[in-house]
């Protein structure tokens, strides 16, 4: 059976299972607009909207929270989930990283971790991601992933989200694109 809230360690950042206690440090990152520019969701950055993902995340019991080891700050957050995957999948989303943390290996290295741990019990991990988030299609196409045909729109309030879907099966996965 699939543990979706394990402990992962590497080199920069060490993953556990998401709590209610985690709400201070998590909304502290999360309330920089920086964030959320390209999501979907923009408004994510404001507590009543930053409150329902942290609490959705918590019933799914999927949420991992990313420390930094070298000052143990709480700087990221991503989740496992079947939610939107078909048999033999697993999503790995719901992912953002500090900005002072983008670029330097911690997203790719949460990836990393998360990947290898997803593929001793799943053949594909899918990762859906809003259409016009460039930053975040193009850090998962640097990680191997391949874009599908597979789309989802749903409307929240008077917008409609588009979603595109990334996969990567375990047959092509290797540690080499991702250290």
């Amino acid at each position: 059976m699939f543990d979706f809230q394990p402990t992962l360690s590497g080199d920069l950042l060490t993953m556990r299972p998401q709590v209610h206690e985690d709400w201070d440090a998590l909304f502290a990152v999360a309330s920089d607009p920086a964030i959320w520019a390209m999501h979907p969701m923009r408004e994510r950055y404001r507590e009543p909207v930053f409150r329902k993902f942290f609490e959705e995340a918590l019933a799914d019991r999927g949420g991992l929270v990313a420390r930094d080891r070298a000052d143990n700050r709480v700087f990221g957050f991503s989740r496992y989930s079947e939610l939107f995957a078909n048999p033999g999948e697993v999503e790995i989303g719901w992912t953002f990283v500090a900005c002072d943390r983008w670029g330097g290996g911690w997203n790719r290295e949460m990836k990393r971790l998360m990947l290898t741990h997803a593929f001793g019990s799943y053949d594909t991990v899918i990762f859906r991601i809003g259409d016009q988030n460039f930053r975040s299609r193009k850090a998962v196409e640097k990680i191997g992933g391949v874009l599908t045909d597979r789309v989802q729109e749903y409307r929240i309030g008077d917008a409609v989200m588009r979603h595109v879907t990334y996969a990567i099966a375990r047959r092509d996965f290797t540690d080499g694109p991702l250290a």
